[in-house]
């Protein structure tokens, strides 16, 4: 199965679904990522805050999947942005992944009380300038600190991972994204199980209609918005059916109702809020 790309400002491709490893266990993330890669995904999403990069680094050397094939995702933490940090940071990343670059490396929050994003990013420029990744973004990022990356630095960041689901659309980022040709990255794609997603009408619905699972409508739902979406599960079964999106498509009307359900008021975030993580 050939998933869907997405161009970035790089010029470089990513794949449109891929595979999360947020929270999966340091001693199961090597079996969940093999799975993972057998079910068809090339697209792996991981950060050092995981504490599992050994583990994506030990399936992908298993794997036999030419590099050029694999598309890997790591971050930043929020305690290693200030100074030179971000260099030592991106080689320990890297000797845990057993790669030499990653595809796309992102700050992970912006922590505004340390006033440190700044720098990571001006350090995320050189890390790419010197091939340790081949594209970098943030992760988080309200308007309010991309306007200041871009003015203190001039360089956009390809992509913004930033908690998305219908409940909780960020209409004010994904339109700053929209405008700056910042690629949106939806993390918690399902609501993380926190909200009656799967059943509300416009899911559900959708579902019956098309003879699919509610989660799948919603997956189907991120990759017709253009989102990149990667959901996150260590059962194969549950990874094989997150992928089985590519032979149905919503109908304007249900990615309409879909969007409906944001209250449009930031009440559906069921993550920690931008401005508050520090």
């Amino acid at each position: 199965m050939n998933v869907p790309t997405v161009t970035l400002n790089s010029g470089r491709e990513i794949p449109q679904l891929g595979f999360g490893v947020f929270l999966v266990p340091a001693d199961e993330a090597e079996k969940a990522v093999t799975e993972a890669l057998e079910v068809g995904y090339r697209h792996i999403d991981t950060a050092a805050i995981y504490k599992n990069e050994e583990g994506v680094g030990a399936a992908i050397a298993k794997s036999g999947i030419p590099r050029d094939e694999l598309f890997i995702t790591t971050k930043l933490w929020n305690d290693r942005q200030a100074g030179d940090e971000p260099h030592a940071a991106i080689r320990e990343s890297l000797d845990k992944l057993g790669l030499d670059h990653v595809d796309l490396y992102l700050t992970h929050w912006p922590t505004p009380e340390k006033d440190t994003y700044v720098n990571a990013w001006q350090k995320l420029i050189e890390i790419r300038d010197a091939g340790l990744s081949t594209s970098i973004g943030v992760s988080n990022h309200l308007p309010e600190h991309l306007d200041r990356l871009v003015k203190e630095t001039g360089v956009v960041p390809a992509i913004d991972q930033i908690e998305l689901h219908p409940a909780h659309q960020q209409a004010d980022v994904t339109a700053w994204a929209e405008a700056n040709g910042t690629k949106i990255e939806s993390w918690g794609p399902l609501g993380q199980g926190k909200y009656p997603l799967f059943e509300n009408p416009a899911v559900a619905g959708a579902a019956d209609a098309h003879g699919k699972s509610p989660a799948q409508v919603v997956i189907r739902w991120h990759l017709q918005r253009g989102f990149v979406v990667f959901p996150k599960s260590v059962r194969r079964e549950r990874m094989a059916q997150n992928f089985d999106v590519f032979d149905f498509e919503l109908s304007a009307d249900e990615v309409r109702a879909i969007d409906a359900i944001d209250p449009g008021d930031g009440s559906g975030r069921v993550g920690a809020h931008p401005l508050e993580l520090n």
